[in-house]
């Protein structure tokens, strides 16, 4: 039974995020409802909507914190290595990433905003974060080349590796071993990273 409120705004919403989190990663999205999370927390399901404006709301924050926890594996990646092994070492990174955290990493991509609404500013910074460093070292690699073009070949690269990450992990590929995946991703990285010197 719901118990009245004894936490803030904003330890009502860190529960409900984490709930969510959990919920997701031990079962997937199609197991995440306002009454399951208000069960889990021990909070009315009117408590929730006092903190999140809908569904669509919640999961945008729900992603947002992942963006952020795959932007801080992504920054562990040390870069003393070199600008190339550093690009292998990110894309393994997010590799591991994915795997270990499949469930909410899937729901960033599969979740659809509701018709005609647009991504918040805040959000997309995030996003954008998360794929900083990427661009960063593909500045490094080939400094003459115009931005649009250095922020393109790294979205292209990451759509790739991502693409490798989401055949293996959802089984729609041959039944493959972790290790056979990284070494698809490493092959695809420097194969890449050579046409993109040569440029």
């Amino acid at each position: 039974m719901a118990r009245r409120s004894e936490h803030s705004h904003d330890e009502i919403k860190r529960m409900v995020l984490e709930a969510s989190e959990t919920i997701i990663s031990e079962e997937g999205f199609a197991a995440l409802t306002v009454r399951r999370i208000a069960l889990e927390i021990g909070y009315t399901v009117g408590s929730i909507y006092m903190v999140f404006e809908n569904m669509a709301d919640l999961i945008l924050h729900v992603n947002a914190r992942t963006l952020d926890d795959l932007s801080r594996a992504l920054e562990e990646i040390s870069p003393a290595a070199g600008l190339e092994q550093t690009v292998v070492d990110l894309a393994k990174a997010y590799l591991n990433f994915s795997g270990s955290n499949f469930n909410r990493w899937r729901l960033i991509f599969e979740h659809q905003l509701p018709k005609n609404a647009e991504i918040p500013s805040w959000y997309q910074r995030k996003a954008d974060a998360a794929f900083y460093r990427v661009e960063s070292l593909f500045r490094q690699l080939n400094p003459d080349l115009p931005e649009i073009e250095i922020r393109a070949g790294a979205r292209a690269l990451w759509g790739g590796v991502h693409g490798i990450c989401i055949l293996s992990l959802t089984g729609k590929s041959a039944a493959i071993e972790l290790s056979d995946v990284e070494s698809s991703i490493i092959l695809l990285v420097e194969n890449f990273l050579q046409g993109w010197k040569a440029r």
